[in-house]
């Protein structure tokens, strides 16, 4: 296969911008990233590869911004077909919309229609990889991971596994959702581009039998990821410490059961204790911000300045369908408007690094969300006037960061012009 340099402007990080600054981040305006067989070979200024590479194919994006596929570390796929409904708090937008809408995904067909649908929209809005909850289907697992193996995408899923406190067509129990789980692992784990994640919804839907079953698997495959919710709302919280009245706090309800480690993603995360700031901390688990579900279902105000000034490990996250947008570039002007109502807007090398190498160390993968020798060819072109509104405001900028920022905040698909995954065209 003959490599291809791909020509235009280029962000590269060479340091987290939460603790440097812009400067953190290096602007190439003429750059180029060499890829040869879905890898990134070499990235650098054009002239210079240019000359090294003269019998390389060559792709001119122009003023195109040249950026790392996005990746959405929070995503629940089987509610594609339900998102923005309206009205609702989190337990009954539950009962009234997603339990009816995952009950569908018994049907093998349904669930490969919607899984072909959710992985198109996401290339549309240029996000390369998601990290997704299925339903307790293990055919919504496997049509999640079968659609994402056609397109060659990174895909980290689960099956969602509950055994209380939902209707009964969609309750497993605490046996079958280890042997399920087990199942599922040993079929897709680190096959291809896919990677399973070990799935309780949240305690809620738990009984402790059922997490301690979880959490007996994850220590028999600590290599995988475990995802959960955590804290996201107030009278959650007050539910969950009425089902387990000894737990100290709601993440000692994983704790307890053995689900709380470096490779715990904790959804949302936003009203804390301290112990529990502290014990996440100490493990170095991953905590997904979903600024535009916080917003949608009025769950609270995360704490992404004090979180990552402590030393968190924070992603970020579309929580499709209770986040009202398929769209990386939404969840990041969510993020900023969110740190502006708790007092400090966010730059944006920050939320550009959040939705790349932030989420991407989450998920525990480096091979992803950089544009860097080694990793995975999975990049996307971003037009910085995709709109007229977008381009009059673009030409006023006087940096990379302003000319990007109106992007951030008023972008959608349009701003997309074409995602590449694994070097190769997607759609």
């Amino acid at each position: 296969m003959t490599a291809t340099l791909h020509l235009g402007q280029l962000i590269q990080f060479n340091a987290n911008p939460f603790f440097e600054g812009a400067n953190a981040a290096k602007h190439v305006i003429e750059g180029a990233i060499l890829v040869d067989n879905g890898m990134v070979e070499q990235v650098g200024e054009a002239q210079t590869l240019r000359a090294e590479h003269p019998d390389a194919a060559v792709q001119d994006h122009g003023t195109h911004l040249l950026l790392p596929g996005f990746i959405d570390a929070h995503a629940h796929y089987p509610q594609t077909g339900m998102i923005a409904s309206w009205g609702k708090r989190l337990i009954d937008w539950l009962n009234s919309y997603t339990f009816p809408e995952e009950i569908r995904f018994q049907d093998p067909a349904y669930a490969k229609e919607m899984a072909e649908r959710y992985l198109d929209i996401l290339l549309a809005h240029g996000t390369t990889t998601v990290c997704s909850f299925c339903t307790i289907h293990p055919t919504s697992v496997d049509a999640l991971f079968e659609a994402a193996a056609k397109r060659n995408m990174r895909v980290f899923a689960g099956k969602t596994c509950m055994d209380r406190n939902a209707p009964d067509a969609l309750k497993d129990m605490a046996q079958t959702a280890y042997d399920d789980s087990k199942a599922l692992l040993d079929r897709w784990h680190r096959k291809g581009r896919a990677s399973y994640v070990i799935t309780p919804r949240f305690s809620p839907t738990s009984t402790p039998e059922q997490l301690s079953a979880l959490g007996q698997l994850w220590a028999e495959h600590p290599d995988c990821l475990m995802q959960t919710h955590l804290s996201e709302q107030v009278d959650e919280i007050d539910w969950v410490l009425s089902l387990f009245p000894k737990a100290r706090d709601y993440l000692d309800t994983y704790e307890a059961h053995g689900l709380l480690g470096r490779n715990g993603l904790y959804g949302h995360a936003i009203h804390l204790t301290d112990r529990e700031r502290s014990r996440l901390k100490e493990v170095g688990a991953g905590l997904i911000h979903c600024p535009t579900s916080n917003t949608f279902i009025g769950s609270g105000l995360f704490d992404m300045d004090g979180l990552t000034q402590a030393g968190h490990t924070v992603g970020l996250a579309t929580d499709t369908g209770g986040g009202s947008s398929f769209s990386m570039l939404r969840s990041m002007a969510a993020a900023y408007e969110i740190g502006q109502l708790r007092g400090r807007a966010l730059h944006p090398s920050e939320l550009l690094w959040l939705a790349t190498e932030g989420s991407a160390a989450a998920l525990r993968d480096d091979s992803i969300g950089r544009l860097v020798p080694g990793a995975a060819a999975d990049f996307i072109a971003v037009d910085l006037a995709s709109t007229p509104a977008i381009a009059q405001r673009a030409t006023r900028a006087d940096d990379i960061w302003e000319a990007l920022f109106p992007t951030i905040m008023m972008g959608d698909d349009r701003a997309i012009v074409q995602t590449w995954v694994a070097g190769s065209p997607a759609l």
